[in-house]
């Protein structure tokens, strides 16, 4: 299959044909390549409380109630443009009312046939559960396809590996992020690559990129799109299949192939996913002041 995972960044709309005008580019650019699998990033979606003026948009806990407002016609549009570019679509996460708590971080999966379902994050970084206060959601899913296997680790959760060994029946694992700072995108980066690593399979991170003085949420975005595998026989030796250019917007493609993976798991250089059970540590205390 070919992926196409975003550099994302976001935009003061005009308008809500605006927004549909701007993803339907993103997703026609995409199909245009080939691409059957696409990738937006976390928070990818606080863009919409432009539409409910600078005021809101400014405002944590009102830009939450603004964005998560329009998520029925966020998933009108994109069960569309799955249907029409024949394609499956990971969209951009955002808060979302679930129930009646606190909003949870939920991306939505859009297949061409029409279905749909999502996933929530898990663990929640200090700035989401201290100054947002987003809840962690429902459980992880692993969205079997006919492009494959496939789970979502969003953000902060692919730095944890019980979450990452909790998908390792999936051929693909997504990773849509949002970081400010070099230091935080590469934390995510190492996780996503630990992952692939680990389950040996391919990990795909999606970024929000750009400044934007409206927001108090994502007004510092660093990153870039970046497809990985593990180091091993069929795949780069750096576990580099595919990487963007640094906060610059767009689209980074690469081509995977299921067999590879198949291959990599049933007769690699190292067989890590298999020989995960044998972890059976041991730490013993040594006092050293006397030697």
């Amino acid at each position: 299959m070919k992926i196409a995972t975003a550099a994302y960044n976001l935009d003061w709309l005009d308008s809500w044909a605006h927004y549909e005008d701007k993803l339907d580019a993103w997703v026609s650019q995409a199909a245009g390549q080939g691409a059957e699998l696409l990738v937006f990033p976390e928070y990818g979606a606080m863009e919409l409380s432009t539409l409910a003026g600078a005021e809101v948009a400014g405002d944590l806990e009102r830009s939450i109630q603004a964005v998560s407002e329009r998520i029925e016609d966020v998933q009108i549009l994109h069960r569309r443009l799955s249907a029409e570019n024949n394609l499956y679509i990971l969209g951009a996460s955002a808060p979302v009312q679930a129930g009646s708590g606190r909003p949870v971080n939920r991306a939505e999966f859009y297949a061409p046939s029409g279905a749909q379902d999502h996933q929530d994050k898990q663990i929640m970084t200090r700035f989401e559960r201290e100054d947002w206060d987003i809840e962690p959601g429902g459980p992880l899913k692993i969205f079997e396809t006919a492009l494959g296997r496939i789970g979502v680790l969003i953000c902060y959760d692919s730095e944890f590996p019980l979450l990452g060994r909790a998908l390792s029946q999936a051929d693909v694992i997504l990773v849509p992020s949002c970081t400010e700072a070099l230091s935080g995108y590469w934390r995510v980066r190492i996780g996503a690559m630990a992952r692939a690593l680990e389950n040996q399979c391919v990990a795909v991170m999606a970024s929000l990129v750009g400044n934007n003085d409206w927001s108090q949420s994502v007004d510092t975005n660093t990153g870039t799109g970046g497809v990985f595998g593990p180091p091993d026989k069929g795949f780069p030796q750096t576990g580099v299949l595919s990487e963007g250019v640094l906060n610059q917007p767009g689209w980074t493609y690469a081509d995977v192939d299921l067999s590879a993976i198949a291959e990599v798991r049933a007769d690699g250089h190292v067989l890590n996913r298999s020989h995960w059970t044998e972890q059976t540590p041991r730490v013993e205390s040594v006092t050293m002041s006397r030697l």
